[in-house]
């Protein structure tokens, strides 16, 4: 069964940071790539960061660069958002997604991907 559950949302100042985390069962982690989107309110969803299976291989967004770190830990099936120097913005969803085969041209797109987590909230105030 597929099984994506995110954590590690929550309310945080300006500047501060925050780790998400995508528990996932083995069967939705193994060999597949992993990413983050966010979804503020009234948006689209939009991509943030990816990550292949080895971990040795990341992309993201021009928004998130020097700030945000994506990571995986394969033995506990589970992947990480690692979000500093926060910026103010109301309450954003934070969503882990699988993605399988080949993504490296189209890993921003929502429609690479397969399986998506429920969200996490995260809102940074001023």
């Amino acid at each position: 069964q597929v099984q994506l559950v995110e954590s590690g949302g929550g309310l945080v100042q300006a500047g501060g940071s925050l780790r998400l985390s995508c528990a996932a069962s083995p069967r939705t982690f193994i060999r597949h790539g992993m990413g983050w989107f966010r979804q503020p309110p009234g948006k689209e969803r939009e991509f943030v960061r990816v990550i292949n299976w080895s971990g040795d291989m990341t992309y993201y967004a021009d928004s998130v660069k020097g700030r945000f770190t994506i990571s995986r830990d394969n033995a506990k099936n589970t992947l990480y958002l690692q979000m500093n120097s926060l910026k103010p913005e109301k309450t954003v969803v934070y969503y882990c997604a699988t993605v399988e085969g080949e993504y490296y041209s189209s890993y921003a797109r929502r429609e690479t991907y397969d399986y998506w987590g429920q969200g996490t909230q995260v809102t940074v105030s001023s």
